[in-house]
Order: structure tokens, then sequence, then C-alpha cells
């Protein structure tokens, strides 16, 4: 049997369509037949920046179809979402089994795709932060996949005041109706008052306003794949903290953790305080067009391809 899935073949792309074989699920794996995939911005880099073709791989959800030797929580017929890092833009894609988990009822695989791994970043970029009830968060790129739920999140877990930090004045009123009491610009000559937290998705030469928005003894916490620098005197003049922090160090070295931010991520859900959107939705065909909304940051919520 054969299925259809996106690849390329040179620094940039373009990106195809090819038919190729339906894989096998190997020891401590599932083949899912996947019904929705998430689309995010590390990937989309990649495509541009790596030196090589990489697997276009990621989030997805989907319905499992087959288990290999070893497997012990899920069977056939299971919903489920998790982070594929081989090919995941195809009809059908293998996941490691550590790194699913089932779609509870009540929720799609769109929810789901939407919600859990940006979701887990989110949460995860707001833990690090030690985000205290009161106080004070900025989030940029607070339109994105990860962003606009950790807008959500951060109120959700008692923040005093959220504001969203974004390139488009046009993104503003979107972030204020997931709860932002403000919403800057980048290019704005003040970001307001200074905040306890902020957590970055962007890096690079935002990183140095970024800081500057900290208030005496703030934390940083940087989850960007965008790099950048900045001057330790900086850092010192407030006593202020950067903190690293990458959703896959929790997901292999604190499977607990992981899952305990995974469990609390689906309850926020149901309860109606947090909610996913989707800014649009693409079949695997339009893959090119999926990518050039995240590399435009032109998205409200998450882009997902749909097969």
């Amino acid at each position: 049997m054969a299925m259809r899935r996106v690849r390329y073949e040179s620094r940039g792309g373009p990106l195809f369509l090819e038919e190729t074989g339906i894989p096998e699920a190997g020891p401590g794996q599932l083949l899912v037949r996947c019904a929705a995939i998430g689309v995010t911005l590390p990937v989309v880099r990649k495509v541009r920046e790596a030196a090589e073709p990489i697997a276009l791989g990621g989030e997805l959800a989907g319905e499992v179809v087959a288990t290999g030797p070893g497997v012990t929580r899920f069977r056939s017929g299971d919903m489920v979402t998790g982070l594929c890092f081989g090919h995941g833009y195809a009809d059908y894609a293998v996941l490691q089994e550590a790194m699913a988990s089932t779609v509870p009822e009540g929720a799609g695989a769109v929810d789901a795709v939407a919600l859990v791994r940006s979701g887990l970043v989110a949460l995860g970029a707001l833990a690090s932060a030690r985000l205290a009830p009161g106080e004070s968060v900025l989030v940029t790129a607070a339109a994105s996949g990860v962003g606009h739920l950790a807008v959500q999140l951060a109120r959700a877990r008692g923040a005093g005041r959220v504001v969203g930090a974004v390139s488009d004045p046009g993104k503003a009123e979107f972030v204020r109706s997931l709860g932002a009491d403000d919403c800057i610009r980048y290019s704005d000559d003040s970001w307001g008052d200074p905040v306890d937290c902020v957590v970055d998705a962007v890096g690079g030469d935002l990183l140095t306003p970024a800081l500057a928005a900290l208030a005496p003894h703030g934390r940083l916490v940087a989850y960007s794949s965008g790099g950048g620098t900045l001057r330790a005197y900086d850092l010192l003049v407030g006593a202020k903290s950067v903190i690293g922090f990458q959703m896959a160090l929790i997901a292999r070295g604190r499977p607990e953790l992981y899952e305990e931010w995974r469990r609390e991520l689906w309850r926020l859900f149901h309860e109606g305080a947090v909610r996913p959107v989707v800014h649009a939705r693409f079949p695997l065909e339009e893959a090119a067009r999926a990518h050039t909304v995240i590399e435009s940051r032109a998205n409200l919520g998450k882009v997902v391809l749909c097969p």
C-alpha cells in the first residue's frame, strides 16, 4: 500500500508531495493514521537553514492502526497525539510510545495538535519562570501557536497582569481577546511598566528589549530557536536572570513532570480556561502555503495540516 508524504530535496525547498510506502511500527512504536499535523516555526526554519534536507516531523494526532513489539499502553483504534521525530507530514506516521498520549473524549485531533505540544512548551516556560500568583508576565510572539496559549495559561495560573508583545498592531485585538491586559509592539519606544517575567519565543535582537522590560530580580525565559546574545552587565545591574527552556529535555529526562503538565492542560481545556485557536487548516498538498503563513508571522493561533 502507498501513502502521500511531503518532503523536499534542497535547502529552502520547494516542498512537494510524493507517494511512498506506509511505514511499519517497530519495537516500542505506534503507526498512526494522521488526522492533524501541527506546523511549527522551528521546522519552517530548519527547511530554510539546515544544510541538508530534514524529515518534516513534529506534533501530530490521529488513530493508531498498528503497534510494534513491546507496546503496552495503546492498541489499534486509540486516538493519540504526540511528537514525531521522523516523517510526520504524511497520511501515516510512526510515533514512539513514550512520546504519545491519549486524546480524551470530547476533544478532536485538531484540538489535540493545537493544544498539547504548544501548550506544553507554554506551560513549561511559565513554570521555568517560577511565575507566582499576582506577578506580572510579558509574552512575546503572543499571537503564535505557543504564545496565544501562554497568555491564557499565565492568566489561569494567577498572573496579576499579562502583557502580549507582537510585531503587527493588527494582532492586538486578538491578543486582548485571550485575556491579556495590554498588547505592545516590538517597535514601541517603551514596553510599559516593568514585569516580573518575560517568556520569549523570538530571540535574536529582541532579547535586549525583553531583558530591559524586566523589573529588578525579574526572570527571562528563552525558548526560541532564533538565537541571540545578551550582555552580562545588563543582568548584573538589575539582578536579573535568564533561563533556557527546551521541552525535549523535560520529555526525555523528567517524564513524570511532562505527564503532570499534560494532565493540567487537558483539565484547563475541559474547564474552558484555555482554548486553542486554529488560524487555518491546509491539506497536505498545500504544506508550502502553511509554511508561508508561519514564516511571514501572519498567523493568529495554530496552523494545521489535515490529510
